[in-house]
């Protein structure tokens, strides 16, 4: 099915449709729409309601009393790499701990790889990530680690979203292990200025092992300076500085947020700063899992997304990580729906994705299922059976 300006469909015969409107449906924040239809007009949504009530369209799909939600938005992935970690998660299950220092392996398999292959191997994830409902994505740089390959590195994954961030400061580059402060520099200055071209967004691993509390201000300073947008990998192995960081820069999302004090949650739950929970990298990892009812009970807005990258979280499925903040994070089947797709949006700044409101992006997935529950509730098992994004149906 191919969709332009003015031609209408509707999805019809829908038992339950996840509108993400809370003025809409049962009132719930899922805006929960049952025996629903929704009218796609060119790339927006133009209609939602009751079944018997659609009006008449171009073209009509039949859901099959299936249920409908909002494409996934994931809001935090790394997949411009070459190679695989194969061997390091093999002796990390085999009991040996992880820590930040592994990129390194894929910084050299990066560097050496062709601007064909890290595409090839971009796009074959993305594809992957469709199959399971994902529509909106956010991809960073940070495996080249020089100014050639953090810029080559962000103008492949521009050509595939604009949700592209420039992630200069992963960790420090091995040509910087004897002076970071001229690492910092570096990521700052010259590789800022050519990277900046291509990004939205300005991240920093603000962790033990990575960059501490000063070096990411600075970093996510100049980068803000350059119109960048932070975001701020915080908190994952230990406590530190990221989260109260993050909320003091405005970062439209502090990301792991596994370590916590009371303050750094007051501290979300006072700011704009959306805290980013990313279980396939504890359950990679082995780690402990962030506390979701902790910073939802204090009224932190939480996204839901994936981490997808060769070393820590090799998933580029959305619904396996609403399973496990569902059974490990506790996070019920709503609230992790929720914030795999309303919640990632908001972690992007964005309101015209996940959500099915008129006049919304035409994102959306079609489950085998009659309700979203089942995402947590059937763990492994592919239930996305359509997705339309942009209001082209592509699977």
């Amino acid at each position: 099915m191919s969709s332009t300006t003015g031609t209408t469909t509707v999805i019809t015969n829908i038992a339950s449709l996840v509108t993400n409107d809370p003025s809409l449906g049962d009132g719930s924040p899922l805006g929960l729409i049952q025996d629903a239809a929704v009218v796609i007009e060119g790339d927006r949504i133009a209609w939602t309601g009751d079944s018997r009530k659609a009006p008449a369209t171009d073209n009509r799909v039949d859901a099959g009393g299936r249920a409908v939600i909002p494409g996934f938005v994931d809001s935090h992935s790394h997949l411009v790499f070459a190679g695989d970690r194969t061997q390091e998660f093999n002796a990390r299950m085999s009991g040996r701990g992880y820590t930040a220092g592994g990129i390194r392996t894929t910084v050299a398999a990066t560097r050496a790889a062709s601007d064909e292959d890290l595409e090839r191997n971009l796009t074959h994830y993305l594809h992957e990530a469709l199959r399971q409902g994902t529509t909106t994505f956010e991809t960073k740089s940070g495996y080249g680690l020089t100014v050639e390959d953090e810029a080559r590195a962000l103008r492949i994954a521009a050509a595939h979203t604009d949700e592209v961030t420039y992630l200069g400061a992963h960790i420090v580059s091995p040509d910087y292990a004897d002076d970071p402060a001229a690492y910092v520099a570096l990521v700052t200055g010259e590789m800022l200025d050519a990277c900046a071209p291509y990004a939205r967004w300005i991240d920093v691993f603000c962790e033990k092992g990575a960059f501490d509390g000063d070096q990411a201000r600075a970093i996510l300073t100049a980068g803000k300076a350059k119109g960048l947008h932070p975001r701020v990998h915080a908190n994952q192995l230990s406590y530190g500085p990221g989260v109260q960081l993050a909320v003091e820069l405005d970062a439209a999302s502090a990301d792991h947020c596994t370590h916590l004090t009371d303050a750094d949650v007051e501290a979300l739950a006072n700011g704009r700063t959306v805290a980013t929970l990313l279980p396939g990298a504890e359950f990679s990892t082995r780690a402990e899992w962030p506390d979701a009812r902790r910073l939802l009970d204090a009224g932190v807005t939480v996204a839901l997304s994936t981490d997808c990258n060769p070393g820590s979280s090799f998933t580029s499925s959305v619904p396996f990580c609403i399973a496990l903040a569902v059974r490990d994070m506790g996070m019920t089947p709503d609230e992790a729906v929720w914030s795999a797709t309303a919640g990632g949006a908001a972690a992007l700044r964005r309101t015209d994705i996940g959500r099915l409101t008129v006049g919304a992006r035409a994102d959306l997935a079609l489950l085998d299922a009659p309700s979203h529950v089942h995402l947590a509730y059937r763990p492994g098992v592919p239930l996305v059976t359509g997705v339309w994004r942009r209001g082209v149906r592509e699977l």
